[in-house]
This record gives structure tokens, C-alpha cells and sequence, in this order.
């Protein structure tokens, strides 16, 4: 077969930004898929420079005849996104979508936004879970659509099984993003992994550890209990538009934690709570003050059988099981 995967990333981005995207070329070279890659720097000069991609580095590197074709959505910004996808119709049998983000769904712009249109010129579409499934057919999206479930991820941190129950919480990610920190006073140890701190969120019980390197993270991840998936501005429920996005995204660093053998504690709301219920990985909440409570409650045996299920599910991002599965009830491969 003749089949490629095409991709662009933010090279002004630390090593986290494109990982997902790298992660399913890696997961999916088995198959001998071409990986083509653009690349973008942040700032004016991204927007300028996209004009010569679109109009020459898009149509050059795509040469040829694919039988499948895979691009991973978004590139930078609507003139590439169009360029990669008339570029893949016209040298492609097949031409199918994996959604990593969606701004229409984002910012709920979807009647304005050309991101509809593009992904039912494709013959299929990954998305993240069955909510974003349900919001894209009510937004007109007409073509195949299957469910990734979540996000796989390349660890390569050897999975420690042995752990101290010590009922520790993480949060990782951009701290100017999570805004509902500035107004939440933990009554447990929680500590903070990520660029952006500001020491005016120091407390007696926040650590702060630095913004580090993927793998680096997921070394120090091996020492924690659980990580935190919340977002947004509040800490009595994930609002603002970050908040509101949790309820039909995967946010990568689920999959971060996950991979890393670590529990997860979850927004009720969120689109990946139901994953982490039905997989019994974690603790699912309405808001931050029940955290301390569940923990107070929780003994070692339990956190043992929940531990153990993430461990199962670890192994199952490390080998790319979720992408290969999409792409096979595509029927982009044959399994």
C-alpha cells in the first residue's frame, strides 16, 4: 500500500505541543505509511510564510498517488488546512480526518466556521469520543465518523507497579490556562507541573516542580497518585471556554497520566469521565471540594484495584492499540 500521514506543527512550541501528532506517525509506521511533515514558527511571520507553503512547499511535497491519506487536523490556520486537503483530493483514492482540535467547536462558531465543510470533503473522520461524534452529525458533518475513545501516547518511562499510597494529586499543564487556581485553596497536597507559575499561587499545600520535558514528566508522574483533569475558572465546575471544551475533548495529558500507570480524578462533565467510570481508573467529581473527602475515605485496597486498571489501559497507549483501531473500523488497513 501507498499510504501517508501528513502534519504540521508549532516548531516554536516545547517538546509537548506536537506529541500527539508525533505519537500516531510513530504508532502507525508499521504499516508504512509516508510521514510527511510541515513545520511553523509562532507570530507574524507564521501567517506570511504560510502563503508560500500553501502555494508551493504543500503542493511539492504531495506529489504522487496515495491510496490512503491521513491528515492530522489542524494545521496552521485556514489557508494550509485547505491547501493540505485539496492537495490530498487530488493525489488520493481515500482522504481521511483525525480531529486534534476543532475551533468551531471551541468557540462554538460552528455555522461560521469552513472546519465543517473540510471534514465532509473527507471519506471518514477519527474524532476524540462519542459527545464530539454527536456534536459534529448535529452540525452537518455527513461522512463515516468513528471514535477514538482516547488518545495514545509513546511513553517509553518504564511502569513501576510498586507505590507508595500516600493519596498525592497532580495537576500538569499551562498554568496561565487554569485559571480556576487562582481562586482554589486545596485541603490536600497538590502538586503543579507546568509553564507560567506564579508564585501567588503558593500555599501550604502547593508544590510547584517545574515545566519539564515530556519524559521528564513522566519520571517524576511514577512518584504521584492521581493527576487532575479540570480546566477553566472555577473550581465548583470546569467553565469559560477551556471548561466548556473539556465536555467533548480528550485533553492529551489524560493520556500522559494514564501511560504513566497514574489514576486519574476527573469533572463529572467531561467528555473522558465516561472512560475513566467504565474502565474504573479514577474518581469522577462534581467540583474540587469533594476531592478530599473521596481521598480521606479511600484505602489502600481500593486504590490497588484502580491502579491496577490503569496499568492495563497503560499498556494500551504505549502500543498505539486506540489509533490502530480507529483507522481499522475506517478501513484505512486491514487488522
Amino acid at each position: 500500500m501507498n499510504n501517508i500521514i501528513v502534519s504540521m506543527y508549532n516548531k516554536s512550541q516545547n517538546e509537548a505541543g506536537p506529541k500527539a501528532k508525533i505519537d500516531v506517525e510513530n504508532f502507525l509506521k508499521i504499516y508504512d505509511f509516508k510521514i510527511q511533515d510541515f513545520y511553523f514558527y509562532g507570530g507574524r511571520r507564521a501567517e506570511l510564510v504560510s502563503y508560500r507553503q500553501s502555494l508551493f512547499d504543500i503542493p511539492f511535497r504531495l506529489k504522487g498517488r496515495y491510496e490512503n491519506a491521513i491528515f492530522q487536523y489542524p494545521a496552521l490556520n485556514e489557508r494550509t488546512n485547505k491547501a493540505i486537503m485539496r492537495n490530498l483530493k487530488k493525489n488520493s483514492q481515500k482522504v481521511y480526518i483525525l480531529i486534534h482540535d476543532l475551533e468551531s467547536l471551541r468557540f462554538k462558531n460552528g455555522g461560521n466556521n469552513f472546519e465543517l465543510d473540510l471534514l465532509n470533503m473527507s471519506d471518514g473522520v477519527i474524532a476524540h469520543n462519542k459527545k464530539m461524534i454527536d456534536w459534529l452529525r448535529n452540525n452537518g458533518v455527513e461522512v463515516p465518523i468513528v471514535d477514538l475513545e482516547i488518545f495514545d501516547y509513546d511513553n517509553n518511562i518504564p511502569l513501576q507497579e510498586n507505590y507508595i499510597f500516600d493519596k498525592s494529586v497532580c495537576y500538569a499543564g499551562n498554568l496561565n490556562k487554569a485559571t480556576f487556581l487562582k481562586e482554589y485553596e486545596p485541603d490536600f497536597k497538590l502538586t503543579l507541573f507546568g509553564p507560567n507559575f506564579s508564585p501567588a499561587l503558593m500555599s501550604k499545600y502547593i508544590e510547584y516542580k517545574g515545566s519539564l520535558s515530556p519524559d521528564e514528566l513522566a519520571k517524576e508522574l511514577l512518584t504521584q497518585n492521581f493527576g487532575l483533569i479540570w480546566d477553566g475558572d472555577s473550581s465548583k465546575g470546569c467553565s469559560g471556554i477551556y471548561g466548556e471544551y473539556l465536555k467533548y475533548n480528550n485533553p492529551h495529558k489524560t493520556s500522559l497520566y494514564l501511560s504513566s500507570g497514574m489514576p486519574i480524578i476527573i469533572w463529572r462533565e467531561a467528555a473522558l469521565a465516561e472512560f475513566v467510570d467504565k474502565n474504573k481508573l479514577g474518581i469522577v467529581v462534581d467540583n474540587l471540594s469533594q476531592i478530599k473527602p473521596i481521598l480521606d475515605k479511600m484505602t489502600k485496597e481500593e486504590y490497588q484495584e484502580i491502579k491496577s486498571n490503569t496499568i492495563k489501559i497503560a499498556h494500551k497507549l504505549r502500543s498505539g492499540f486506540y489509533i490502530k483501531k480507529a483507522i481499522t473500523e475506517l478501513g484505512v488497513i486491514d487488522q
